[in-house]
């Protein structure tokens, strides 16, 4: 499974050059993870409701090619790796089809209340499974 959404590149998220700051990739992962929950069945806050936090435990992001201001590009988001305690998010940030940029994030699986890890597919299996079948590389 992948989820795509269509993002503008926005005046604030430039640098001086014009060319959207390296800053801004991590929180239009976020965005892209987001929505993939989203369409997974379950929402981040019901997520947390249901005592379930995810935490990022590492981030890395490649930047080949500039996106500027206006510039409409495509997220996607993908499931990378899923395991009892964690989860590997993958994004690509595509142009007109051409890959500017490319990222992950690690997340583990904590419960809200002690921020301690806890094992995913025995707290909420339909969850875990929905993720596990979700897996792929792009």
């Amino acid at each position: 499974m992948k989820n795509e959404i269509t993002i503008t590149a926005r005046y604030a998220e430039t640098d001086q050059m014009g060319i959207i700051h390296h800053s801004v990739y991590p929180v239009w992962f976020e965005v892209g993870r987001t929505e993939f929950i989203k369409e997974a069945g379950i929402t981040y806050t019901q997520l947390e409701k249901d005592g379930v936090m995810l935490p990022l435990s590492e981030l890395s992001c490649r930047y080949l090619r500039p996106v500027h201001y206006e510039d409409r590009v495509t997220l996607e988001t993908t499931v990378r790796k899923v395991t009892f305690s964690r989860i590997v998010f993958g994004y690509r940030v595509f142009l007109d089809g051409e890959l500017m940029a490319e990222g992950s994030t690690t997340h583990g699986f904590v419960s809200s209340q002690t921020f301690r890890p806890v094992n995913l597919k025995k707290l909420m299996p339909a969850f875990f499974e929905q993720l596990t079948a979700a897996v792929c590389e792009p």
